[in-house]
């Protein structure tokens, strides 16, 4: 609950103020000739505010028709049961954000949250008018009478009312729909944008409001439209021609079209045969080297990476015998020094993917952890603070101030030579916003270290790689040696390469991924000792299947979606049983999701006048996005162009003959309960086995994948096996064969190894083997590239 005055005490008069409120809302209240309890409705509403400029309009587009009008005022009455005569009235998204900033301003303000939008589409039907001027249809969201009717009722009494929803498209349109039902007028400065969560920052903004941004606002409806438009007009095609619940999207199909057509690469791909072959060589003072082959005869071996042209195991044997029948000679020794320069600091889709890629995290809870961050922590000695700058930004704009602040705790912490004459500057790639900065820390000075104790586990990793990011990206180039050894037996030609850090720079704070060893100084015509040499045959490998991360990254890389929407695609596809995770959390189309794009690409591909599946024309939707935004062209003009083509497609579509779904792929057992045939079926978490006789039957029975160890708890006595298991929230674990009579289970995938160190069993996770015991590990060697 909000202060009641400083020191958090409350007054006689604010007593009283919220007596006689508890008394009015025990009274019955009377509207529409009916009486019903206090806390379904409130008082007949008094006018409204009068204003100079009516909210009638947006921009170029008419009025939006909400059940809920404008016009219609509310009580006086709050709800409660404080008072906000003479108050200035700050409407946000977030009741933990409005904690926050009661804290930061104090008695003079009422803080309140819409808890995100008020006001929306109908979820039951279009709510577009297309044939007016595809006129919205905007509806109080289920559940926010109470809200709104609060809001109402503050605002008459408020001395002045701000609007502080996010500061991004979204946010500007929920101002808008909260101008609108507020009755405040769209030339007053209401609006009120806080790009952090600090008392300097908040402060400010409220001390220099603004108005409403209504080519934002346009931006954001002409999304709103054209997301509404191909999401209910292609969905009943799908229920007719595929299978009824499916869905389409402007974003979403583009997503689920990378996923399966990386799919259809791999299912085409045919591995092409290969050797590696390695060779061991001493030289004096104790020097050693491993080398590859990459020559015969003064030609390269090597394309594409990879020795492609040692094809077979007779070619291979050839060149380790020219090799153990000569001497091996050095033919040069190079060694340069190059810098390398500092990441930039984080932007959402950077965001996701690092934690995705060092922590963990999925981009939903990267996103609702950076939420928690950016609202506010309570921090002992300081109360309530906002950790992290707003986390939804395509910039890599840093505030001259935040650099300054940067460059003076790098002074103070480390040697001069980390600290860069003149501040780092970066500039986003592509259509960037830039509407605000990039993700930073709020105040540097916060380390993580210092603040461990007030965040939780979670909290504390993803503060501590944004803190790390930002302050990298102002420090240092990092100094590499960058060195390389060629040499030769006989018509072989052998090679290695070695890298090393010579000053760290801004690695002292951010991974510096080296790609090679240390590799010792050697002399042109010195000779090398043979020691062993080996041949190794490898196929080459498919492209690799997106996971959530590098996804994010395509799709921002080709200019679909915007940082707000990334971390939603994948879930939508999840739950449209689309697409599933595999155990390597890499994303796998389902059978459906592969039926449902080909459908799309038939009639939606790049071919098509409105390509909904294609990522071109899906770009440059969000690039006229952009222009609306900047009032380059009319909302209006766009949502038209679209739908004349689009239209025209779907009525193409509305032809085609009804998808057969793929059949379920019998297993040649019987049920044990009903005695027919089981098949292999796909649900929510992967596939199963299930009756045919279904639902007469609901006989089912997991897949159960055996990895070939044994049980550590029955393998030996009782012969059990590990196999793969899926938990109820589909995360892939392993168990005992033989359970429920055996309850092993484990996370990490067990190896069948034993730990040299302690002797107890090795598990393995991702490219780790580690000891659950001792705390052993061991990293897997990377495949040449």
């Amino acid at each position: 609950m909000p202060e009641e005055g400083p020191g958090k005490k409350v007054t006689k008069a604010a007593a009283k103020v919220k007596k006689t409120a508890a008394k009015e809302r025990a009274k019955p209240k009377v509207e529409n000739n009916k009486v019903e309890s206090s806390k379904e409705v409130k008082e007949k509403p008094k006018p409204a505010r009068a204003s100079k400029t009516s909210n009638s309009k947006i921009s170029s587009s008419k009025a939006p028709r909400s059940k809920a009008s404008s016009s219609r005022a509310s009580s006086s009455k709050t709800f409660s049961g404080a008072s906000a005569t003479g108050k200035t009235l700050v409407i946000v998204e977030s009741p933990s954000k409005a904690k926050t900033l009661s804290k930061i301003l104090g008695s003079g303000y009422i803080i309140k949250s819409s808890v995100g939008h008020i006001r929306d589409l109908p979820r039951s039907r279009m709510g577009i008018d297309i044939e007016h001027n595809f006129e919205p249809e905007y509806i109080l969201v289920k559940g926010k009478a109470a809200i709104k009717n609060e809001l109402a009722a503050l605002s008459q009494n408020a001395s002045n009312v701000l609007l502080a929803s996010d500061p991004d498209r979204e946010g500007e349109a929920i101002a808008w729909h909260l101008a609108d039902l507020l009755s405040v007028p769209l030339h007053e400065k209401c609006r009120v944008r806080f790009y952090e969560i600090t008392a300097n920052a908040v402060r400010e903004a409220v001390a220099n409001p603004n108005v409403i941004d209504l080519h934002k606002v346009d931006a954001q409806q002409a999304r709103r439209i054209l997301d509404r438009l191909v999401g209910y007009t292609p969905s009943p095609l799908l229920w007719n021609k595929v299978r009824y619940g499916l869905s389409a999207g402007r974003v979403q199909s583009v997503a689920l079209d990378l996923i399966c057509e990386r799919e259809r690469e791999i299912a085409k791909f045919i591995p092409e045969e290969y050797w590696n072959i390695t060779v061991k060589a001493d030289a004096s003072g104790g020097r050693s080297y491993e080398l590859k082959v990459d020559r015969w005869d003064g030609r390269s071996l090597w394309k594409n990476s990879l020795p492609l042209l040692i094809k077979d195991a007779e070619f291979a044997e050839s060149i380790l015998q020219e090799i153990r029948n000569n001497q091996i000679v050095v033919s040069e020794f190079r060694l340069r020094e190059s810098q390398r320069k500092p990441q930039p600091p984080i932007k959402t889709s950077s965001m996701q993917q690092e934690a995705a890629r060092r922590l963990g995290f999925s981009p939903r809870r990267t996103m609702r952890i950076a939420q928690e961050l950016y609202e506010g922590i309570d921090i002992p000695g300081r109360g309530h603070t906002g950790m992290i700058t707003y986390m939804r930004t395509d910039s890599l704009r840093i505030a001259e101030e935040a650099i300054k602040t940067c460059r003076e705790h790098i002074a103070s912490r480390y040697d001069p030579r980390y600290l860069p004459k003149a501040p780092n500057v970066y500039a986003a790639t592509g259509r960037s916003q830039d509407a605000h900065e990039a993700v930073r820390p709020t105040d540097v000075t916060l380390t993580p270290e210092s603040v461990k104790g007030a965040l939780s586990p979670e909290q504390f990793k993803l503060y501590d790689m944004i803190w790390r990011r930002f302050v990298a990206s102002q420090m240092t180039n990092a100094l590499v040696a960058n060195s390389t050894i060629l040499a030769g037996a006989g018509r072989a030609g052998l090679r290695q390469l070695g890298e090393s850090l010579i000053f760290e720079g801004w690695s002292a704070l951010w991974p510096l991924d080296l790609k090679g060893d240390f590799l010792a100084q050697a002399e042109a015509g010195e000779h090398l000792t043979f020691v062993s040499a080996e041949k190794e045959q490898r196929f080459t490998r498919p492209p690799a299947r997106y996971s959530e991360a590098t996804l994010i990254k395509t799709l921002e890389d080709d200019g679909v979606g915007r940082p707000s929407t990334y971390a939603t695609i994948v879930e939508t596809l999840y739950s449209r049983d689309y697409v599933e995770k595999n155990e390597d959390k890499r994303l796998e189309p389902t059978s459906l999701g592969m039926t449902v794009d080909e459908f799309l690409k038939k009639y939606f591909d790049s071919e098509s006048v409105a390509s909904i599946v294609d990522t071109d024309f899906t770009a440059q939707m969000e690039k006229e996005l952009d222009e609306i935004e900047e009032n380059k062209r009319k909302w209006l003009n766009v949502v038209k162009e679209f739908w004349k083509d689009f239209s025209e497609t779907v009525d193409v579509a509305k032809n085609a003959e009804k998808v057969p779904l793929p059949e379920p792929e019998p297993i040649g057992e019987d049920c044990p309960e009903c005695g027919k045939p089981l098949v292999k079926k796909r649900g929510r978490f992967g596939e199963f086995i299930a009756c045919t006789g279904y639902p007469e039957c609901r006989y089912t029975r997991a897949i159960l994948a055996a990895i070939g160890v044994k049980c550590p708890k029955c393998g030996e006595t009782a012969g059990g096996d590990i196999v793969k298991r899926r938990s109820k929230k589909g995360k892939t674990f392993f168990g005992c064969s033989r359970y429920p009579d055996c309850d092993y289970v484990s996370w990490n995938q067990p190896t069948g190894e034993k730990c040299p160190d302690c002797g107890a069993l090795l598990q393995k996770k991702g490219k780790t083997t580690l000891c659950p015991e001792c705390g052993y590990k061991t990293q897997e060697e990377p495949i040449e590239a």
